[in-house]
């Protein structure tokens, strides 16, 4: 049997920023790519006015969006590779306010095929951070069109 080579921390970096650099909705939003290794990812994104909703918060659909980025690119990095979301959840737990927003995700257990990875969202500026949202989420292999 022959068996492959796991794909370096290098290499997975290299994977995960060619990936991320290939999503045309986050280059528009902004977010960052901070840091991943092997079943892990944190993604930011600088608060702005635009992000926000009428109460001054960050929305909600911003926060899950980087919850279900970094969810994903931890799993995918997990699986060694590309991956899809095939579902997650999230629990918002307090209004999202602060500087930046850091979405930081974790493999919880993989198996050949899916990562369930778990996801805490922070906001933060000068007074530290705290956790506005609680993702979790099964990701996928992606398959080829």
């Amino acid at each position: 049997m022959n068996e492959q080579a796991s794909p370096s921390d290098a290499e997975l970096a290299a994977i995960a920023r060619g990936i991320f650099d290939a999503q045309p909705f986050t280059q528009w939003i902004g977010a960052e790519l901070r840091e991943v290794g092997r079943g892990r990812a944190d993604i930011a994104l600088r608060n702005r006015p635009e992000l926000r909703q009428q109460h001054g918060f960050v929305h909600g659909g911003v926060i899950s969006y980087l919850a279900d980025n970094a969810l994903t690119f931890a799993g995918g990095l997990a699986l060694g590779g590309d991956a899809v979301t095939a579902e997650h959840k999230i629990n918002f737990v307090r209004p999202a306010v602060g500087d930046v927003i850091l979405a930081r995700a974790s493999v919880i257990t993989v198996t050949k095929s899916q990562a369930v990875c778990q996801c805490l969202v922070y906001a933060s500026d000068r007074n530290g951070e705290k956790i506005v949202a609680i993702a979790q989420g099964t990701i996928s292999k992606a398959h080829s069109r």
